[in-house]
């Protein structure tokens, strides 16, 4: 498909190597990690740490989605995030993408050098942050998510979770083109534990595939969900097996960018992955 990241930093071949973002949280309560990067010395270092892992992106959150998580304003949203940010861009060499929904911060921290925009409510939450994107020419992922990022913990019903996913995503798109956002800018995440239950989440995993018919490249975020404690009846910080499996099902059903917690091991996992996908289209399909 010819699928590329293009950034002001670095230009990467999607349909090459599978890329790991790497997660900073910058939030006291963040379900996995909330609390262990509040000052930007630790969010920094841990950043270079990610990079030195072998992250290709690095994406920074300053609201948590817990359920149990306070609403953060603007303000203290861009007071938590800016300070890293401005450090950051002079620090690292693999671009930044910034986990926000709100187009007054996505707008700032792109001033400040941010390269990428995470929104999960795909456009549809603050009206203006199609428009942001569009102007400042960014990529972006646009998330699969229903209602509002106070309730996507809600379980919904779906009747075909593959199609509904993929009726609502092209909605997001149709806002991003609309306002003027460029298709090769734009990146998909099916919203894994948003508003879906277990088995949604695994349909969605295992039908990775009939969502890239949609024709964009496709960001898996599932690390420490809570469906992989499920699974495994294991606490938050107990889950890396799961991850793992997740991150190579995932990339063997055509995720181009897996969204992780923990780097290094991923980035093995995956290094894994690749090499048979590159052994596959030098000699075809290996049987055995």
């Amino acid at each position: 498909m010819n699928y590329k990241l293009i950034t002001k930093k670095n230009e990467y071949n999607l349909d090459k190597d599978i890329l790991v973002m790497g997660i900073l949280n910058l939030t006291p309560d963040s379900f996995s990690d909330g609390g262990n990067y509040q000052s930007v010395d630790e969010a920094i270092n841990r950043a270079k740490e990610m990079v030195k892992e072998g992250a290709h992106i690095i994406d920074i959150g300053a609201e948590s989605t817990n359920p149990n998580s306070k609403f953060v304003d603007e303000k203290e949203e861009l007071e938590r995030l800016l300070p890293v940010i401005t450090r950051l861009v002079k620090e690292i060499e693999v671009p930044i993408s910034i986990d926000t929904y709100k187009a007054s911060v996505a707008k700032a921290c792109i001033e400040a050098g941010a390269d990428i925009i995470n929104d999960i409510t795909g456009f549809k939450g603050d009206k203006e942050m199609a428009r942001v994107v569009a102007e400042n020419n960014v990529p972006c992922i646009l998330m699969h998510m229903r209602g509002t990022p106070q309730n996507i913990h809600i379980e919904t019903k779906y009747d075909d979770i593959i199609k509904e996913v993929s009726n609502e995503l092209q909605e997001c798109i149709d806002i991003a083109l609309k306002a003027g956002v460029k298709k090769e800018n734009i990146i998909l995440d099916p919203g894994i534990g948003f508003n879906k239950d277990l088995n949604e989440n695994i349909e969605l995993i295992y039908k990775l595939s009939e969502l890239k018919k949609l024709g964009y490249p496709i960001l898996m975020a599932a690390s420490r969900k809570r469906f992989v404690g499920e699974i495994l009846d294991a606490p938050v910080n107990e889950r890396l097996e799961g991850n793992l499996a997740v991150s190579v099902i995932s990339a063997r059903e055509g995720a181009h960018i897996i969204r992780v917690h923990e780097v290094k091991e991923t980035v093995k996992a995956l290094k894994i992955v690749n090499y048979i996908k590159k052994l596959n289209r030098n000699k075809g399909e290996i049987h055995g």
